[in-house]
């Protein structure tokens, strides 16, 4: 193997070790402070911090496709304790944490944080509550709408729909698929369109749960690009489900709708896509572009290439407060309306979820955009 091959493995898997190694610190420091804080015998301590640890480890079994091999209902409750617990984890580490700088600053007293039921007490109803709204505030998808103009010729108004990030797999099952469906037949769309990371991980799921029949349900047309998640999932099979399933996928290639020209790129995973410029050539210039492109990286090159409107994902706005922070520093436009120059620009939060089903501090959503003639 080549030097220049090496050294971009040698990278990866640091960081893949580094991101292992933080969550697996931070439990390490919440299982000492519930060590610390349980009135409990040793043994019984013990068990705790097995259960915690071992609610954690499924995690990794979900990332690993473990939860292929296992029947679909002790699956889907690896996935969802697994992923939960890396939220809830999140959540003790800051809350522990506080504490422990209000200790050091001599605002709270020592018994607080030794043997200690009411914090305890007080720890479980607080983290409780907070998971209870954050599954509320998901099942709960927001309505955005979007007024569009363009000076191109445009024969009447187009109703379109935009959605991205459904994640379907062993979380987001058929039933809630099928409620999303309804939803968005409800609008009576022109066409709809999705930026990607419609599958979640493994095709397993999506296949013995034959969700393409609910995407057959949609009454309008359907165009998508595909996302980093297809990749992880096995992109030859899930090009075989948008097949099925009704969907138009557009892997760095263009379709016209009615005065709209609808361009979708490749994942930015595949570092052997088509550049922008390549793809713009083909499209028809003389209708509203709209770009989908499901990670929004250098959004400098819609605008160069006079894209009239881009649609992304792959945020998720963060998911969880204060992750929504760090994706703001990440990207230019982490989440909503954004312009450059002529073009506008809609990053959306998505509509499903990777992991757990919790949104604190950010929100699931869809898109309804109307385009008008200017």
């Amino acid at each position: 193997m080549a030097l220049s091959q090496i050294i971009p493995t040698f990278a990866r898997t640091m960081w893949i070790l580094i991101l292992m190694l933080l969550p697996l610190s931070a439990l390490a420091y919440v299982g000492w402070h519930v060590w610390c804080l349980l009135p409990l015998g040793w043994l019984w301590k013990v068990a705790v911090l097995a259960l915690m640890t071992g609610a954690f480890l499924m995690l990794f079994a979900g990332l690993s496709r473990t939860t292929d091999r296992l029947p679909m209902p002790l699956a889907v409750a690896v996935y969802e304790v697994g992923t939960t617990s890396l939220i809830v984890l999140l959540y003790l580490f800051m809350t522990f944490l506080l504490l422990d700088i209000g200790r050091l600053l001599r605002l709270l007293p020592r018994t607080l944080f030794y043997d200690n039921w009411w914090t305890v007490g007080g720890i479980t109803v607080a983290m409780a509550a907070l998971l209870l709204y954050g599954s509320l505030h998901y099942r709960h998808k927001y309505r955005e709408e979007l007024q569009l103009t363009t000076g191109k010729p445009l024969a009447k108004p187009l109703k379109l729909v935009m959605v991205s990030d459904l994640h379907i797999g062993y979380h987001n099952r058929r039933e809630e698929l099928h409620r999303w469906v309804d939803m968005i037949n409800a609008e009576q769309p022109d066409a709809i369109l999705i930026a990607g990371d419609i599958i979640d991980g493994s095709m397993r799921p999506v296949l013995e749960q034959r969700m393409h029949e609910e995407f057959l349900r949609l009454k309008a047309p359907v165009y998508a690009c595909i996302g980093n998640h297809e990749y992880y999932s096995s992109e030859p099979r899930a090009r075989q489900f948008y097949k099925d399933a009704g969907i138009r996928l557009l892997q760095d290639d263009s379709a016209t709708v009615g005065d709209v020209c609808i361009i979708g790129r490749d994942d930015r995973t595949n570092r052997h896509r088509e550049a922008l410029g390549v793809l713009m050539k083909k499209a028809d210039r003389r209708k509203y572009c709209i770009l989908l492109d499901h990670q929004p990286y250098h959004l400098e090159q819609a605008e160069r290439q006079q894209v009239d409107f881009q649609f992304s994902g792959h945020t998720h706005h963060g998911q969880v407060w204060p992750i929504s922070w760090i994706t703001e520093r990440v990207y230019e436009c982490a989440f909503g309306q954004h312009e450059r120059g002529r073009t506008r620009y809609y990053v959306s939060s998505g509509l499903g979820i990777w992991g757990a089903k919790l949104r604190i501090g950010t929100r699931s959503e869809y898109v309804v955009a109307t385009l008008h003639q200017e």
